[in-house]
This record gives structure tokens, C-alpha cells and sequence, in this order.
């Protein structure tokens, strides 16, 4: 990891506070809303399932919890409450978004190399999420809120940082491209 000849990467500076952002505002929904009022938003990735109980909401939380519920299974028991409502997205998701601020905010001073240490970078973060996942998928355990907020920060951070690499490397294509 090398630092940057700029003080700091705008692309990469407006990745990281839109993370932040969507970040915040899934913290801040639930306790916007009357304690108590978002309660069981079970249902499954890809669907809206939940429309009815949330058009009611004021904006922004609607949005956000209508992005969580396309996005997310939104499980209560692997879900976080807050002022007694469910968070928008299950642990691990929320954990995910957190981790991807994390990561694009570390590459906003440095850059890292694509090599095999990268690589090699990307499985270390990735397989911890995929055994713990899989391994709640065919039974052999239910995964608690602390293995799934560690396995989605850590997926997250590295994919931040991967988003940061990506980021670099099209600028470095697009300079050899002018160059030509």
C-alpha cells in the first residue's frame, strides 16, 4: 500500500460519502420512526413484500426501508432493533454497507497494487462471510449477530477496497489510452 501523490481521491472521496450516507441513514430510520412500529419485515431478497407496511412511512425512511426490503430477507431474529424497530437491512447487510465506507475511505489516501497479495486479500475477506453463510444455509449452525456483523464488516471493508483498486485502475487505463 503506497500513499497518493494528492492529498486525496475526489471519485473515490464521493464513493465513500455515499457509503456513508446509505450507512447513516439505515441507523437513523429506525429511530425516526415511532418506537415499536416496525416490528417483522420477514420476506425475501428481490421482492418488495412489504409495500403496504411501509407507504405510510415519512420519506426518507420509506426509501430506505423499500431498498432494504428489495434487497434483503430482512429476518427479525437476524435483524438489529433500534428504539424498538427493526433496522432496515438483517446484520450482515447493514454490516456489508458499513464495511464498504470503511474500505473506500481507506483508499482514499492510498493506493494498493493488483497483485497476488491482493488477491489473496480479497479471499481472506470473503471466506470467513461464505463459510458462515453456508454453514447457516444447510443447518449445521445459526449464526449470531456478532458472526455476522464481523463476517459483513470484513466482506464489506474488502470490497470497498476493491472498488478503490477498480477506481485506479480505469484512471491508469484511460491515461495509457490518451497517451496512444
Amino acid at each position: 500500500m503506497e500513499k497518493r501523490e494528492k492529498r486525496f481521491d475526489l471519485i473515490l472521496l464521493s464513493i465513500f460519502c455515499f457509503f456513508l450516507m446509505w450507512s447513516l441513514l439505515q441507523i437513523l430510520a429506525p429511530l425516526a420512526l415511532p418506537g415499536g412500529s416496525v416490528t417483522d419485515l420477514s420476506g425475501m431478497s428481490g421482492i418488495l413484500d412489504n409495500a403496504e407496511a411501509l407507504q405510510d412511512m415519512p420519506f426518507p425512511w420509506n426509501a430506505v426501508y423499500t431498498i432494504g426490503d428489495r434487497m434483503c430477507h430482512q429476518k427479525p431474529e437476524r435483524s438489529l432493533f433500534l428504539n424498538g424497530n427493526q433496522m432496515p437491512f438483517c446484520s450482515r447487510c447493514t454490516a456489508i454497507w458499513i464495511g464498504l465506507a470503511l474500505g473506500t475511505a481507506i483508499m482514499i489516501p492510498y493506493r494498493l497494487t493488483l497483485d497476488y497479495k491482493f488477491f489473496f486479500l480479497i479471499l481472506v475477506g470473503l471466506l470467513p462471510l461464505g463459510i458462515d453463510g453456508v454453514g447457516q444455509l444447510v443447518g449445521i449452525w445459526e449464526s449470531t449477530h456478532v458472526s455476522r456483523i464481523a463476517t459483513g464488516v470484513l466482506a464489506g471493508v474488502v470490497c470497498g477496497i476493491t472498488i478503490g483498486c477498480i477506481v485506479d485502475e480505469t484512471r491508469e487505463l484511460k491515461k495509457d489510452t490518451n497517451r496512444t
